[in-house]
């Protein structure tokens, strides 16, 4: 399968840079732990921001597995007693994190089916050849996919229905090129960057409208945020297009003309089982706010269908797996859920927000976008967003600006996360081995902030023409 680097595509590290990286990361950690605690932070928040440090050096160095760096981090919050064992450990069974792994199953059976093939005969169809075309309607079509469903999915059925093409090219995850790499990575941040566009694009913005709520009084609708935000979706789209293809500029102009020279045949029964059950699963996705069935449960249920019909074979599934990236995205979230616990977070964020206090509304909006944005890049967005917005909402309120447009800028700037492990579609690609970490940051730290600039200057356009919250144009009165 081509999403799973094989033995041979396996890049074996030197033991002098092993040991350098891991020195390295303890060295860093060592000097923050070394540091006095800072006023206002308890001693378990302090042990917790050096823990941090050490991680994410080693995740990001990969002097590592990154797999096993994960099971470090769970295993040092129970060590370091930032987290007891039960609550360290958890999270790696979240159900965020199980619906990642199912997600991630999805993919390796539309693979497995051919299902992949088809859907990217489709694409090549109506876009064509043309690199930058096609990766033009990818970069925008995953976007505004997005908004409605999850952005996990629209990775998984984009980024699986694409890698056919570098197998037919013999790119392997070794042998990735600039061409491998700009899709891989273009496709997963395109579906983050728009998963703010409506209330289905993620926990993230039902959890902006609940908190919203509960702290001015007003609720906000479905067909209202969708209103404000979904015209915006397109900015971070065509952002990250180009961002991406300045950072992975393919020399290759054309796709191979043979992709979609052959006739395919028609789908036979397993492929329509396929599909069949993955549109029942879309669809039972889309009505979760109307039955309060989880989305995990909605992934299971169609998972049993595909293995009960040995419409797919488990076996095959369970051994091509990413199990790795699978356990930094728990390790992701354990780390994230201890940041709140230890009250680093809530620490982070009282020292940085009220630096923008007095400032023009667009300032308090990007600046708290940024905070959102880094945040996001340790936790889930949704935590993140639940995290900031009882400080800036206030804030905003003590500053006479319109607290409502500064509460959306939570679940926007928690699209735009800076490191790997921040969201499940970033994951995803990371597991495909097409790209490194380092790869990953040089693209992801520049699009979160140009992103984060871009959306706040759009809605202070966009928002002041149609008379939301009276807000001036461009914030000048």
């Amino acid at each position: 399968m081509a999403a799973i680097p094989m033995e041979e595509d396996v890049v074996v590290k030197s033991n002098r840079s092993i040991l350098i990286g891991v020195l390295v990361a303890l060295a860093a950690g060592l000097f923050i732990y070394a540091l006095p605690t800072p006023e206002g932070l308890s001693p378990q928040g302090h042990r917790y921001l050096a823990l941090l440090v050490t991680i994410i050096i080693l995740w990001v160095s990969e002097a590592l597995p990154i797999g096993v760096t994960g099971l470090l981090a769970g295993a040092s919050l129970i060590l370091f007693q930032i987290q007891p064992a039960a609550k360290a450990w958890e999270p790696f069974a979240n159900p965020a994190v199980m619906f990642v792994l199912m997600i991630m199953m999805f993919g390796i059976i539309l693979d497995e089916a051919g299902v992949a093939k088809r859907i990217l005969h489709i694409i090549i169809k109506a876009a064509g050849t043309n690199v930058k075309k096609v990766s033009l309607v990818l970069a925008i079509s995953s976007a505004y996919l997005s908004a409605f469903f999850h952005d996990a999915t629209i990775t998984i059925i984009l980024l699986f229905s694409f890698l056919p093409v570098f197998a037919a090219m013999g790119i392997t995850p070794s042998k990735s090129n600039n061409l491998s790499k700009f899709f891989v990575i273009l496709i997963p941040l395109s579906a983050s960057a728009g998963g703010f566009g409506t209330m289905l694009g993620g926990g993230r913005n039902p959890v902006m409208a609940a908190k919203l709520q509960a702290i001015t009084g007003y609720e906000m609708g479905f067909l209202e945020f969708a209103m404000l935000n979904l015209p915006l979706v397109l900015i971070p789209a065509l952002a990250t297009w180009v961002i991406c293809f300045l950072a992975f500029r393919p020399d290759i102009k054309h796709l191979p003309a043979s992709i979609t020279a052959e006739e395919l045949p028609p789908m036979n029964i397993k492929q329509k089982g396929v599909v069949g059950f993955f549109a029942l699963a879309f669809f039972l996705w889309a009505l979760t706010d109307i039955t309060k069935v989880h989305y995990s449960v909605v992934a299971a249920g169609a998972l049993a269908l595909i293995f009960g019909f040995r419409l797919v074979s488990f076996d095959i599934v369970f051994k091509k797996f990413p199990w790795e990236s699978w356990l930094v995205f728990g390790a992701g979230v354990a780390m994230g859920i201890a940041m709140l616990d230890s009250g680093a977070g809530k620490w982070a964020a009282g020292k940085f927000l009220p630096l923008l206090e007095g400032q023009n509304w667009m300032v308090v909006f990007a600046g708290s976008g940024l905070l959102g944005s880094i945040m996001s890049s340790f936790m889930s967005n949704s935590a993140a967003t639940a995290l900031i917005l009882p400080i800036t909402i206030p804030m905003a309120q003590t500053m006479g600006i319109p607290e409502t447009a500064i509460a959306l800028s939570a679940p926007i700037s928690t699209s735009f996360i800076m490191l790997v492990i921040g969201c499940p579609p970033t994951i995803i690609a990371y597991s495909t081995g097409y790209f490194s970490q380092m790869d990953f940051i040089k693209v992801a730290v520049p699009w979160s902030i140009v992103c984060i600039f871009l959306v706040t200057v759009s809605a202070a356009i966009y928002w002041p023409l149609i008379g939301f919250e009276g807000l001036p144009l461009l914030g000048i009165r």
